[in-house]
């Protein structure tokens, strides 16, 4: 198991207290683009071309870190 992966279990299990950088590890291991030129959010771009604004701000709330599973996992 991979440290992105573990990631993601323990985000899945506890949304508090993450990094933006802790989630585009995850995005990088799941082949999830991101793009980030000097704003305030993080937007994650699926092979499909859904996306997914993300604010930077630390930490980020669980309510972004839960939406950011459910995205990653395809939900």
């Amino acid at each position: 198991m991979n440290t992105a992966t573990k990631l993601l279990e323990a985000m899945r299990n506890n949304p508090l207290d993450w990094r933006i950088e802790q989630l585009q590890t995850v995005a990088q291991q799941q082949q999830i683009e991101w793009r980030q030129e000097g704003t305030s959010h993080c937007v994650f771009i699926r092979p499909d071309g859904k996306t997914l604004p993300v604010p930077a701000h630390r930490p980020i709330k669980p309510v972004y870190v839960k939406k950011f599973v459910a995205f990653v996992t395809g939900a």
